[in-house]
């Protein structure tokens, strides 16, 4: 009987010095550094053409332009490579093409007096595993912007309230202009948890970057309370995971949500 147990102990004792250092030696999974947070890699069709595949930064994209205006009115979709975005419908503007024709931004093709002359347009997207000599630099362009603790470091709701950055949400020939709902009152969210403090949910601080039809209703229902969900399923990538993670600060900053002080 004791020969069992100490076998047993010795089989545990084991296990936890395999997880120890599996999480060690990388098999954990690993916190992508600030500049690359937030990048997709997009290979629909690259790989197959014998071109590297599109690297999409956020961070870049979302210091100048809402996260409504690209995933609502030009239609990107939120999982990654759902879109299957061809180079025939960037040349006809559509998704990426709706901005990057030469006027807005940089097309496939240089252009008189887009200052990029001097640069392979086709590199600055299809940029995987090569070496570009880009236009715009993440750690000069975050030196001076309100700081965050996860993520990319960067506090993008501070930095919109202090007018660090100014996001456009309306493209012409692609945005319908209608009238602004009023913004719902923020919500008191109780954790199923009872020593976690409850959330607060803005609405305000959502809808300026996502507007309400980002969220309702493929990601949330309209009614309070109506769809129970989890931490494990927010972690999953479902529900505030679809964005707080991938994109939006990730959802170890805990506080940055349960806000509600435990009395």
């Amino acid at each position: 009987m004791k020969k069992r147990l100490v076998v047993l102990l010795a089989m545990v004792l084991i296990l936890f010095c395999g997880l120890a250092l599996a999480q060690e030696f990388g098999l954990k999974k690993k916190r992508p550094k600030p500049h690359e947070f937030g990048n997709v890699v997009i290979d629909n069709y690259s790989s197959k053409a014998n071109k590297a595949p599109v690297v999409f930064k956020h961070w870049l994209h979302r210091s100048k332009y809402s996260c409504r205006l690209c995933h609502v009115d030009i239609g990107f979709a939120m999982t990654v490579g759902a879109t299957n975005i061809t180079d025939q419908d960037n040349q006809r503007g559509l998704f990426c093409g709706a901005c990057h024709n030469g006027k807005i931004a940089f097309g496939q093709k240089n252009h008189p007096g887009d200052g990029n002359s001097g640069l392979n347009n086709c590199a600055r997207c299809h940029s995987y595993g090569e070496k570009v000599d880009f236009k715009y630099d993440f750690y000069e362009f975050s030196k001076n912007m309100p700081r965050e603790r996860f993520g990319n470091g960067i506090d993008w709701q501070k930095a919109e309230e202090t007018n660090k950055i100014k996001v456009v949400d309306y493209l012409e020939g692609v945005s319908i202009e209608g009238l602004k709902m009023a913004d719902p009152a923020e919500l008191d969210l109780k954790p199923q948890e009872k020593t976690m403090p409850e959330i607060i949910f803005s609405h305000v601080k959502h809808s300026k970057w996502s507007g309400c039809e980002l969220c309702h209703p493929e990601i949330f229902g309209v009614k309070k309370g109506g769809q129970p969900y989890s931490m494990e399923e927010i972690f999953a990538g479902k529900y505030c995971g679809v964005c707080h993670g991938p994109v939006a600060f990730p959802n170890i900053n805990c506080q940055r949500c349960h806000t509600k002080l435990v009395y």
